[in-house]
């Protein structure tokens, strides 16, 4: 009886501390299959667990006794960084939600988050209907003053509701820039684009370890435009007033906003702002923190931009009938160059190159040359191949996808074109055959 009695206090504890859960429903249930839950802090996200999605679109995670407040994430497809949404977790409750991809998260039990939420809703109401008045264009000054009083209004009463929240971090840091008294537009726009960094501290750990940060910048760099200036200038204007207002955070939370920021860039293929970013900043904030690898890669990048000089390698070319080695700027065949990598066991590439052969016989009147690398295992099959095309300069890439030349121009799957000037400038890259016929025909 006594050995029960002890056995009692010491499982005690454990039934006090409850244990959480979050859960949910997807929907339309059918586009899900699993859910996974993250514990985000501010450089690192820890795998917590995952959870099947049933048919009826339900999930539910069940947090450890010991799990620890702060900002979780729910990742819902791939890739994890586009398809995932943030939760607070306070420790002492529950979380209940409902997600549709198109209209986004709605938290049906957790009152921090149906709080944040609340607010959010509010001030994009308020929001929209300063939108409207300044689209209307309308005169009545009462009725626009009436409208600033009452975001701050707003602002204020959510600050007091979430008080001693975790909420309150991200309510405060959202607080915009409201006017005492009456702006025309145009004004009002520069005050909102000057003061809208001024409530955000970079440096607050809960911020860091939501999406926050990153939304903030994006809306700014992407969403705020300056009159007279063209959109390259632009943006690169407001990464100048984005990095000043995160001058005197963590070299680290740098790197990822700016990482971030430059990934977008370069897939928008808007080079010319991705490498601004890198040369002003990135490049010397990876040095601090020695990634390398980052180094390299904005190194890489910038080198294969449209406007550089092609990467330098060596190449057989027949002369006076004898075979010699001679460098790729060394080349005065042609007027033009297209680089293409590509791989005899590559379906698309045995499709392709035959296109490009004739595409090149076509137009003799562009003065066109071919340099086809091979990126290949060995030489059997590739040196067959290259037959039914001796126009092209044909090089051999043995390593196939650890091949210095491939590894040069970033080759990552065949086949991958480069178009070249005379002076072996790259001019464009084209994504396919089509688009290269394109580049030639415009």
């Amino acid at each position: 009886m006594l050995s029960r009695i002890i056995a009692l206090f010491v499982l005690l504890p454990n039934f006090l501390l409850a244990q959480h859960t979050i859960s949910g429903v997807f929907s339309p249930a059918k586009d899900y299959k699993v859910a996974l839950l993250y514990k985000v802090t501010p450089t690192v996200s820890e795998y917590i667990s995952n959870a099947e999605v049933q048919k009826d679109g339900s999930f539910q995670f069940q947090l450890d006794v010991a799990a620890a407040s702060g900002m979780y994430r729910i990742v819902y497809a791939v890739p994890q960084e586009d398809y995932n949404f943030d939760v607070i977790y306070n420790g002492k409750e529950n979380i209940v939600l409902s997600f549709n991809t198109e209209t986004g998260v709605e938290f049906k039990a957790s009152s921090e988050n149906k709080l944040l939420k609340s607010y959010t809703k509010s001030m994009s109401a308020v929001t929209h209907s300063i939108s409207n008045y300044f689209r209307e264009n309308k005169k009545d000054t009462i009725a626009l003053n009436a409208i600033f009083n009452t975001q701050r209004d707003v602002q204020l009463n959510f600050e007091k509701l979430a008080e001693k929240t975790m909420a309150l971090q991200f309510i405060k840091a959202n607080k915009p820039y409201i006017p005492r008294k009456y702006q025309d537009v145009k004004t009002y726009v520069n005050n909102l684009k000057k003061h809208y960094f001024d409530y955000i501290d970079f440096n607050n750990k809960t911020l860091q370890s939501s999406s926050f940060l990153e939304e903030r910048m994006n809306n700014y760099i992407f969403g705020m435009s300056s009159d007279g200036v063209n959109e390259i200038n632009n943006y690169k204007n407001n990464i100048d007033v984005f990095y000043n207002a995160m001058k005197l955070a963590p070299e680290a939370i740098k790197r990822i906003l700016l990482v971030s920021l430059w990934q977008q860039m370069a897939d928008l293929d808007i080079e010319d702002v991705a490498n601004y970013i890198s040369n002003k900043y990135l490049i010397e904030i990876a040095k601090s923190l020695n990634d390398n690898e980052l180094v390299d890669a904005l190194s890489q990048y910038k080198n294969l931009s449209i406007g550089s000089k092609a990467p330098e390698f060596t190449i057989k070319i027949e002369k006076n009938k004898k075979k010699v080695s001679i460098k790729l700027s060394e080349l005065n065949s042609a007027e033009k160059y297209i680089i293409i990598f590509w791989n005899s066991g590559c379906p698309h590439c045995l499709d392709e190159i035959p296109q490009l052969q004739n595409f090149v016989k076509n137009y003799k009147k562009l003065k066109l040359k071919v340099i086809a690398v091979g990126l290949e295992d060995d030489n059997k099959t590739w040196k067959e191949k290259i037959k039914s095309f001796p126009e092209f300069i044909n090089v051999l890439g043995l390593g196939k996808w650890d091949n210095e030349i491939g590894n040069k121009y970033g080759v990552k799957e065949t086949p991958t074109y480069f178009v070249l000037d005379k002076a072996k400038h790259i001019i464009d890259k084209p994504y396919d055959f089509e688009a290269l016929k394109v580049f030639f025909m415009n």
